[in-house]
């Protein structure tokens, strides 16, 4: 199971990676007509799948749920998006991003710790 979950960890890290640039990685760029920022962010993020379906394969063939997987990447998600849009953006670290990363890992907590009655 740890390989599994290393192996999914892993591709959606770079799958989110591909995803933040596609979709905020434009706003440095206000001169840019808006077609060619659509194109270019549809290449960016046509690399996200590439590693998005097969994170979801191996992580769902070794035993998460769907539900599990979404919640992973989430926390990914907002990971990646925060060291981004303080790096790249230049943006500040409020509390409201320190309150959303809290509530995420509290479903984190309770997809992985409660078990539950129904199967998954």
């Amino acid at each position: 199971m740890l390989k599994t979950l290393t192996a999914t960890i892993g591709l959606l890290c770079i799958s989110n990676t591909f995803m933040t640039i596609a979709w905020y990685g434009h706003l440095k760029y206000e001169g840019v007509k808006l077609w060619k920022v659509i194109l270019i962010s549809w290449l960016i993020a046509s690399m996200e799948y590439c590693f998005q379906v097969p994170a979801n394969r191996i992580g769902n063939l070794g035993g998460l749920s769907a539900g599990k997987l979404k919640v992973i990447q989430e926390v990914i998600t907002l990971l990646v998006f925060v060291i981004f849009a303080r790096i790249y953006l230049g943006e500040k670290l409020t509390w409201n991003y320190y309150a959303a990363f809290g509530c995420i890992m509290g479903a984190v907590f309770f997809v992985f710790y409660f078990r539950g009655n129904a199967p998954a």
